[in-house]
């Protein structure tokens, strides 16, 4: 990424990335320090978060609805809450200059942060992409403020897209119900977008952060304030929620650039797929896929045990675990072995059947029954 290209992986630069993964990954209800206030933290951010964490953030730009004003005399409008130094703003940036058309409708992107320090180093991250690959009409709007106290930010016009990126997880952590005011949050911010908008929220791929997304989604889609485009593919009660060890996040395959793959090294660190939580919102009703019960989410690695190969998967009828005995194997059924954690499936015969209680609570694909993967990611 422009701006931390050259970034060297000296004993400092690693100790803070310990550091800053210290404190990311902290369970605590204390609020976290001004990490991006301190020149060493800062540095650490630019160096080895911000590109992992842009590449979160363009997949799901790649996943979501192409932008699209519903004017096209107006410039699209893009929010960056929580930005630091610019991640989803940069994120959209390069999206942008790697578009086929260069020429598309100019775009207003603000970044709200209360560290001044992080929208400076925005700015000059913004500055160096831009001359070393402009993007026509791209424009920056920095603006410092706490979202914990909503009324600083100023009302500003419908946007096309919200991007809260790792930044839930860090508001609200010490009042009494945090998911429900980061739910007030959310509920204000889906007043700001276009009707043909798109909230996205990523998260850690952390049990507990995921679990408050989870959780938050449930409020929010209980009470109508929108519907969930993906990953869910239903809009009832997250069935991750029913046993407290569960959580779901995604595993996307990545390519490490150097300066990532060089801290990982010295310091043990393993950066090898892209993990986090998320959900793309809106107030359209649009939907990732048809949802039917016969389509699925694939929410874990595709297991091979001994005779079978099994996975979990979700919708609106819950959580099942699904397998296929290697016997079973057939010309119809064999995508089941493109399986992987994301994945959009559709399964036109599950049956449940065994002499004990544990194996009929599997669910079964039969030689006969037809499998499809309808999504890749």
């Amino acid at each position: 990424m422009t701006g931390v290209a050259g970034a060297k992986a000296t004993p400092a630069l690693c100790r803070d990335v310990v550091e800053l993964s210290r404190l990311f990954t902290c369970e605590t209800d204390e609020p976290l320090p001004s990490y991006l206030d301190d020149d060493g933290l800062r540095a650490a951010y630019q160096a080895y978060y911000l590109p992992v964490n842009l590449v979160k953030v363009q997949a799901l730009l790649a996943e979501m609805p192409t932008m699209q004003a519903d004017d096209s005399q107006r410039p699209l409008s893009v929010l960056d809450l929580g930005g630091g130094p610019g991640t989803g703003a940069l994120a959209v940036l390069d999206w942008l200059a790697q578009s086929a058309d260069r020429t598309a409708q100019p775009v207003t992107i603000t970044v709200v942060d209360r560290a001044a320090t992080a929208l400076e180093a925005c700015e000059r991250l913004w500055r160096t992409y831009q001359r070393i690959e402009p993007v026509p009409g791209a424009r920056l709007i920095a603006e410092q403020a706490d979202l914990e106290r909503p009324l600083q930010m100023r009302k500003g016009e419908p946007y096309d897209l919200i991007i809260l990126a790792n930044c839930l997880t860090e508001l609200f952590r010490s009042v009494r119900d945090p998911v429900r005011r980061r739910a007030n949050l959310v509920r204000e911010l889906l007043g700001r977008l276009q009707p043909n908008g798109t909230l996205m929220i990523v998260e850690p791929a952390l049990r507990e952060p995921s679990r408050d997304l989870h959780r938050l989604r449930d409020l929010l889609v209980a009470e109508g304030a929108c519907t969930v485009y993906s990953p869910c593919l239903h809009e009832r009660s997250c069935p991750a929620l029913v046993k407290p060890d569960d959580w779901c996040h995604e595993e996307r395959p990545w390519t490490p650039p150097p300066i990532v793959a060089m801290v990982d090294r010295q310091v043990g660190f393993i950066k090898d797929a892209l993990k986090f939580s998320y959900l793309l919102l809106r107030k359209d009703g649009q939907t990732i896929v048809p949802r039917a019960p016969t389509v699925f989410r694939v929410v874990s690695e595709l297991r091979e045990m001994k005779g079978e190969k099994r996975a979990w998967l979700c919708n609106e009828t819950g959580r099942p675990e699904v397998g296929r005995l290697d016997r079973e194997r057939s010309a119809t059924n064999e995508a089941m072995d493109d399986w992987h954690r994301g994945a959009i499936v559709r399964i036109d015969q599950i049956v449940h059947k065994g002499r004990k209680e544990r194996e009929s609570m599997i669910g079964r694909i039969p030689a006969q029954a037809t499998v499809e993967v309808l999504r890749s990611v």
